[in-house]
């Protein structure tokens, strides 16, 4: 089965750094794009980051400078490293890979299940 698991959530104080990993399995499809979400109690879970196969990022305004992300496309995993955290990162994050079936030109999306992330003094 489709399986995207995240790590690396937990408690860190702010200004701290946490680093999130997100490893993918049993996606039959080339994976395009893969990327992070977050998603506040009581608000819309939003983009983080993403990056291409090829290297492309791209970020959330909120956190340029300070999250950095990075895949390796043989392992299929995806990284998230986050510095200078605040309050307001306090989130889970979902983990996402998009993939696409280049026989049928159909594209499709996969999520985690979630890690908690919680900035706090």
């Amino acid at each position: 089965q489709v399986q995207l698991v995240e790590s690396g959530g937990g408690l860190v104080q702010p200004g701290g750094s946490l680093r999130l990993s997100c490893a993918a399995s049993g996606i039959k499809f080339s994976i395009n794009t893969m990327g992070w979400y977050r998603q506040a109690p009581g608000k819309e879970r939003e983009l983080v980051a993403s990056i291409t196969s090829s290297g492309w990022r791209n970020y959330a305004d909120s956190v340029k400078g300070r999250f950095t992300i990075s895949r390796d496309n043989a392992k299929k995993m995806v990284y998230l490293q986050m510095s200078s955290l605040k309050t307001e990162d306090t989130a889970v994050y979902y983990c996402n890979a998009r993939a696409k079936d280049s026989d049928f030109d159909e594209w499709y999306d996969y999520w985690g299940q979630g890690t908690q992330v919680t900035v706090s003094s």
